[in-house]
């Protein structure tokens, strides 16, 4: 299968748990009296909106390359998990937002409608589903190295984890009664902290990669150490590394012996190439430039 394929299989299969868990929770949060649990509705639909997104995206980056876009349309997979960075910081801040409103209304009204167990169900229903899905997603996003799925495996499970807070809050409304009932906005604005520190991470490596960042040091010594393995090649220098969507690119410059014939330089640097590839992936990008050894500033013929 391959790569498109697999992310939009597993994206799809997102889709449609999203669909059933929308449709669920709105009614058990009708209902069940459950203002959290309408929340968490909003939330799902969100999930199912950054779907579409994730599906159009990658759609799109896997194109070819052409005379508009030499370097593919990998790019458009950054701005899809961009696009869903900035879904997740809007659904943290509104749900923590909708926590405090509740936390206050708490605090002083004198009564609080109790939500009905169907509430609760639902909210188990989708801690289980969205967990499922998650590991699903973060899986082929991983083995496939697509940013964008990934970051909406995060989304799946920001939603479970605002369905953890519903349980929590329902749960002890029902179990105690009375004034408990503010343990679910409670609940709600400590969860909707962990999904804005999620979401600032995936932006900021987003925004990193839409301006060009460097490939990390690691992975850069992991080429300098390929460089090496052929000894006719030296001085490498001018290394250029970056991101293209899922794919690195990677230029340099290398010196080697000014005798050596056009040929035999053209056979090394198809090899570099084919090592790097066989090391990043069949799909890198490699521009090499060769030049004669410099002694005093001056290139060497031999």
């Amino acid at each position: 299968m391959t790569r498109e394929k697999e992310i939009i299989r597993v994206t799809l299969w997102g889709s449609v748990v999203n669909v059933l868990l929308t449709v669920l929770k709105f009614i058990a949060g009708i209902f069940g009296y459950s203002s959290a649990m309408i929340a968490d509705a909003v939330h799902s639909l969100s999930d199912l909106l950054t779907d579409f997104v994730v599906l159009l995206f990658v759609k799109i980056s896997s194109r070819p390359a052409d005379n508009d876009h030499p370097y593919g349309h990998g790019k458009y997979e950054t701005l899809a998990t961009t696009i869903v960075a900035i879904a997740l910081l809007v659904a943290g801040g509104v749900l923590a937002a909708e926590g405090v409103k509740k936390i206050e209304f708490a605090l002083y009204a004198p009564d609080l409608v109790m939500p009905k167990r169907i509430a609760l169900w639902a909210a188990l229903i989708s801690i289980a589903a969205k967990e499922i899905v998650y590991w699903l997603t973060i899986r082929v996003g991983r083995r496939v190295n697509s940013q964008a799925l990934e970051a909406n495996a995060w989304h799946h499970r920001t939603d479970a984890l605002s369905s953890v807070a519903t349980t929590l809050g329902i749960g002890g409304a029902l179990l105690f009664g009375g004034k408990w009932a503010i343990l679910d906005p409670i609940a709600a604005v400590l969860v909707s902290i962990f999904i804005l520190v999620a979401a600032a991470k995936l932006l900021h490596g987003a925004i990193q990669e839409l301006l060009e960042k460097r490939l990390p040091e690691e992975v850069e010594q992991q080429i300098r150490d390929i460089v090496a393995e052929d000894k006719e090649m030296s001085e490498m220098h001018k290394l250029r590394t970056r991101r293209v969507g899922n794919v690195y690119s990677i230029e340099m410059h290398i010196r080697m012996h000014g005798d050596i014939s056009l040929n035999e330089a053209h056979r090394h640097s198809m090899l570099l190439e084919q090592r790097l590839r066989n090391r990043f992936g069949q799909d890198t990008l490699v521009s090499i430039h060769l030049e004669p050894l410099k002694v005093n500033g001056e290139y060497q013929a031999k």
